[in-house]
């Protein structure tokens, strides 16, 4: 994986939020779905944000960034900022 793959899921999770709104605009689906996917979405890109970040620093500090993993939703949603 490279920091352009996680760019580029990047670009398609807001892609994806994009569509999700001009759908419950339409009238498509709810706003209780919305909110639903809306949710798993910002997880997603939560997660993404930070494995990109902790690809930088590992990279600034001279260890290989491909060797970082992914962290799980619940530790990127729990930790304090």
């Amino acid at each position: 994986m490279t920091d352009e793959n996680v760019l580029g899921r990047i670009n398609e999770l807001v892609d994806e939020e994009h569509r999700l709104r001009e759908r419950v605009v339409a009238g498509e689906i709810s706003t209780a779905e919305e909110h639903d996917r809306l949710r798993a979405l910002e997880e997603a890109l939560d997660q993404c944000w930070d494995l990109l970040r902790r690809r930088r620093a590992a990279r600034s500090q001279g260890l290989p960034a491909d060797e970082v993993p992914p962290r799980p939703v619940g530790e990127v949603e729990g930790y304090l900022q």
